[in-house]
């Protein structure tokens, strides 16, 4: 046994992080940990490598209790962590990066760059790397400068390394190469947690799994004992679950058509929307479907499953590769945010903070933010205009605040939603895209959020949506497409169906990724 918790426990302030966690982690093995935002992973991870410090339990190296006050305390320990944001210095070269603050010197005093070459090459090589070490690191793709990171902290001297999404950013070829990275080093017997998102990859790689789930550990077995289904229930804790108090939906044809004046020309056969072969990098892939006028549509998945890296490609905030998006019957020609609204098509992201409010200004200017042309004359905002819209807006969608000029951060987390769902309202379009719109709010506003979407289809706008909640993404929808690792996997009808229906279509891939049905 290289590295064991044994209890750990972690609260910020009245948050319970960590709950009674026990884990082991052997010499020359691949523990994979698995779980949904917010399970407790990272706060595992920070325990781990002395980023923060347990409230209860301890920590054994060796089989001896450690405590890690520091990353350089871990790290000189023997335990290290390799994350998905490159934490290393781009413009110097690979040998200056992978010998960083221990260059090997002349009598203490000049550097020996002639060692530290031959070095670096013998360090690369042994984990087949051909990479030349007086490169400068950010002449290297991503794959190549994370593979350096690795086989920095491994000259170190670390014995228990995790990698933190690995893959995350790596393209095809680049993945193979850190897979037979990482059977090197299982091989050199250093114990790997190996943190992931992809199902695939961690049937292929680990030796065990182990899910969190709301900071307690749920399940933990070899990876021929825990199958897809049961891993897959462990993670959105499934295994009661409760009946979907949906009600029955009005059928998309019977919905009124409000389809903009742009999208006439076009085939209304097509819908509000319709994509097809989308693909953008590894993590959207060839993906196809279709949002028929007042019918929500949900995008379903675990996390990683690139449910909002599709809707970004759909947007054009990511620029695709292939495929078409058709907003009314008429084609996005050059996909991209600012052409996405003027054809109709409207995208709310999953991140409030830091891609949805202006955090500066007040809520009237938040949410006209994407009009201001249209209530400006010769560039300067009417304010009887502004006024009328938000006027309208804050009526019909019952935004609560002391009035316009309220700073948008002074409102509730629902009430914030809510103005950026009126700003995407104001462009008047006719396809609605909602990227996990109750995320952070508490119970009473998703009711209220619920509510304004299913008034947008009845109104006959097409809605897709994704939620990090399995039964609140069946209970909105009428229809949902799952996706896996940014492939299109299945579909299903929601109607009479509850949560654990999905659930066996989001544990059915089994076949395609080695993993036990």
């Amino acid at each position: 046994m290289l590295l064991e918790t044994r209890g750990l426990t972690k609260s910020f302030g009245s948050v319970r992080a960590l709950r009674d966690a026990s884990f082991t982690l052997r010499a020359g093995e691949v523990h994979g940990l698995m779980g949904e935002n917010g399970a407790g992973k990272s706060t595992l991870i920070k325990l781990l490598t002395g980023l923060n410090q347990p409230d209860g339990g301890e920590i054994l190296l060796d089989g001896r209790p450690v405590s890690f006050d520091s990353p350089r305390t871990a790290q000189a320990a023997g335990v290290a962590a390799v994350y998905q944001e490159i934490n290393l210095i781009p413009e110097r070269s690979v040998a200056d990066n992978l010998f960083l603050g221990r260059e090997p010197r002349w009598f203490g005093l000049l550097v020996d760059r002639a060692r530290m070459i031959a070095d670096s090459r013998a360090i690369l090589a042994r984990y087949g790397l051909a990479i030349d070490p007086r490169a400068p690191l950010n002449t290297l793709g991503l794959g190549l400068q994370q593979l350096v990171s690795i086989a920095r902290v491994v000259s170190l001297g670390a014995r228990a390394v995790i990698l933190d999404e690995p893959t995350s950013a790596l393209s095809g070829a680049e993945v193979e190469l850190l897979y037979s990275v990482v059977e090197q080093l299982r091989a050199d017997g250093i114990g790997l947690i190996y943190v992931s998102h992809r199902l695939s990859e961690c049937y292929r790689l680990c030796d065990r799994l182990t899910v969190l789930r709301d900071g307690a550990i749920v399940a933990s077995d070899t990876t021929d004992a825990l199958p897809r289904a049961r891993l897959v229930s462990a993670m959105l804790g499934r295994e009661q679950a409760a009946s979907s108090t949906r009600k029955p939906r009005q059928a998309a044809a019977d919905a009124p058509s409000q389809a903009p004046s742009q999208a006439t020309s076009g085939d209304s056969s097509l819908g509000a929307l319709h994509v097809e072969g989308l693909s953008w990098r590894h993590r959207v892939r060839d993906v196809s479907l279709d949002v028929a006028r007042g019918e929500i549509v949900g995008l379903a998945g675990l996390l990683g499953s690139g449910r909002t890296e599709t809707l970004k490609t759909i947007f054009g905030a990511e620029k695709p590769e292939s495929g078409s998006v058709f907003v009314g019957g008429t084609r996005i020609g050059r996909p991209r945010p600012s052409e996405s609204i003027r054809r109709g098509l409207a995208f709310l992201s999953e991140d409030r903070r830091s891609e949805g409010v202006f955090a500066q200004l007040s809520v009237a200017e938040n949410l006209t933010a994407s009009v201001l042309p249209r209530i400006s004359r010769w560039g300067i905002v009417s304010r009887r205009r502004r006024d009328a819209l938000v006027a309208r807006y804050v009526r019909e969608l019952g935004v609560k605040t002391a009035s316009f000029d309220t700073p948008v951060t002074a409102l509730s987390g629902g009430n914030q939603q809510k103005v950026l769902i009126a700003r995407a309202l104001c462009t008047d379009p006719e396809m609605v895209m909602l990227d996990d719109p109750t995320r952070g709010i508490d119970v009473g506003a998703k009711a209220e959020v619920h509510r304004v979407v299913r008034g947008l289809a009845s109104e006959g706008l097409g809605v897709l949506v994704t939620s990090s909640e399995l039964e609140e993404v069946v209970e909105l929808s009428d229809r949902l497409v799952v996706l896996d690792e940014g492939r299109v996997t299945g579909g299903i009808d929601t109607e009479g169906r509850d949560a654990d229906d999905v659930l066996a279509l989001l544990a059915g891939p089994a076949a395609t990724d080695g993993a036990p049905a």
